[in-house]
């Protein structure tokens, strides 16, 4: 694509985060569109919010699970940034009117303490560079419409990501098994979803190195000090104004929020 393409469409991106209106979906304006022009999409976008003023926090990545890719009707990770302001406190009232049809995930965050470099990242790296692990809940939004969306046009809406939050009781990679580490997902207390660690690429802290050798190729690394969101392992959840969301995940502790 033309760069001229790409700030075009970056442009539309951001006045449709701030007006909540989605602009219409970007494979059926530009069939030809490829997964890399969707990360050079993403990352223009990111320099722009830089440029504005929103600090890194970290990096999220998204349809790891099969329940998510059932979900979507699309088979293979993909990745978008966190910003500082995107992290929000457990117990959080969040205005619902800011966000366009958003969904609720569970997953785990790591906070690591060690930068992570690919190619040839491993699950043994991540758990050596990790702190520490953390319950979460993503908030997806969408800036694009979300009939017949593909990966590409995700990749270009950031992954999807809209907000999180954090909550629950931190703890070391290795002194839990993150496989079976399991949440409850209730929405004005009836039960909605289940899952467990597992269902992440066979265990969660799969899809921390898979990031780490996907953006290897583009010079860019993991660092220490952020936050990666490891992807969900159940399927999103439609939330709307009113609707209060509790995530169970039993030893690891609780976290809450409400949409007013």
């Amino acid at each position: 694509m033309e760069t001229s393409e790409i700030t075009a469409i970056v442009d539309e991106l951001v006045a449709a985060g701030t007006s909540r209106v989605p602009v219409k979906r970007l494979t059926a304006r530009y069939p030809g569109m490829s997964v890399e022009d969707a990360y050079r999409v993403q990352n223009a976008w990111r320099e722009r919010c830089e440029a504005a003023g929103r600090r890194l926090a970290g990096r999220k990545i998204g349809l790891t699970s099969r329940a998510m890719q059932a979900a979507t009707g699309i088979t293979e990770p993909d990745y978008g940034i966190i910003f500082e302001d995107m992290i929000l406190e457990n117990g959080a009232t969040i205005e619902w009117e800011k966000f366009t049809h958003p969904r609720v995930e569970v997953e785990l965050a790591f906070k690591l303490g060690k930068d992570i470099s690919g190619p040839g990242a491993t699950i043994f790296d991540v758990l050596n560079a990790t702190d520490y692990v953390i319950p979460a809940l993503e908030i997806l939004d969408s800036r694009i419409e979300m009939e017949g969306r593909t990966i590409v046009d995700t990749i270009s809406d950031n992954a999807a990501l809209g907000a999180m939050v954090l909550g629950g009781s931190p703890v070391r990679p290795m002194d839990v098994d993150l496989r079976w580490i399991s949440a409850i997902l209730y929405k004005n207390q009836t039960v909605e979803e289940t899952g467990v660690g597992a269902g992440v690429l066979n265990h969660p802290a799969a899809g921390v190195y898979w990031l780490a050798n996907k953006i290897a190729a583009h010079g860019d690394g993991l660092k220490a000090g952020e936050v990666i969101l490891a992807g969900s392992f159940t399927r999103p959840m439609w939330v709307h104004a009113g609707d209060t969301v509790l995530a169970d995940y039993g030893p690891l502790g609780t976290i809450t929020c409400q949409f007013a």
